[in-house]
């Protein structure tokens, strides 16, 4: 992937690029000359933005978690009946991961192999944690049915919105729009996990 080259470089214009070539590549497989190339500057130029590689990959990741992170602390995820609070952390999270597709879908493939990756799965399992435990208070309200296993639905409820960023193109004709998307997640999940 070799983009034209450009005269400036921001800070959020290198991450944007560093992003692609880590998904493309793995963050392992991916060196500074790689994004050299990618970006169309010298290696001095993105050392005059960044530290390492790795100072890239931890801004990246950040910007996802700040977004999954932001949708717990908004009104709708913090009022109402936990259902309720639920379906819009549900429909929230979909949506964040699909306008934040590149640096999500980043985040989804951490491995554990550097220290930021490890404080990347952290975080990610304090915020399922955080799911998890609406789950639990839904239930215990009486609005979940009885036979649904909190654990499992939690995993499924997970995997079914990860699995967008495998699919999901902004701007493609004939696919469905973001908020379609995200409401036919809510709708889909909470057919099954609501009690009738």
């Amino acid at each position: 992937m070799t983009m034209a080259k450009r005269d400036t470089y921001t800070p959020d214009s290198l991450l944007a690029v560093a992003v692609e070539v880590f998904i493309e590549r793995g963050y392992d497989g991916t060196s500074m000359e790689h994004l050299s190339k990618a970006a169309g500057i010298s290696k001095s130029s993105i050392y005059h933005h960044v530290r390492s590689k790795e100072e890239l990959l931890h801004r990246a990741i950040s910007r996802a978690l700040d977004g999954l992170f932001g949708v717990l602390e908004e009104p709708g995820a913090l009022q109402g009946r936990a259902i309720e609070r639920l379906e819009h952390v549900t429909r929230r999270v979909a949506e964040v991961l699909m306008d934040e597709l590149p640096y999500v879908t980043l985040l989804l493939r951490v491995r554990g192999n550097t220290d930021t990756e490890r404080w990347a799965m952290e975080r990610r399992r304090e915020f399922d944690h955080a799911v998890s435990d609406l789950l639990k208070q839904a239930a215990a309200d009486g609005d979940l049915r009885d036979d649904v296993d909190i654990r499992l639905a939690t995993r499924l409820l997970f995997g079914m919105i990860n699995s967008i960023v495998e699919w999901y193109r902004p701007g493609r004709g004939g696919s469905a729009s973001r908020d379609e998307v995200a409401e036919a997640v809510v709708r889909t999940a909470f057919a099954g996990l609501r009690k009738a």
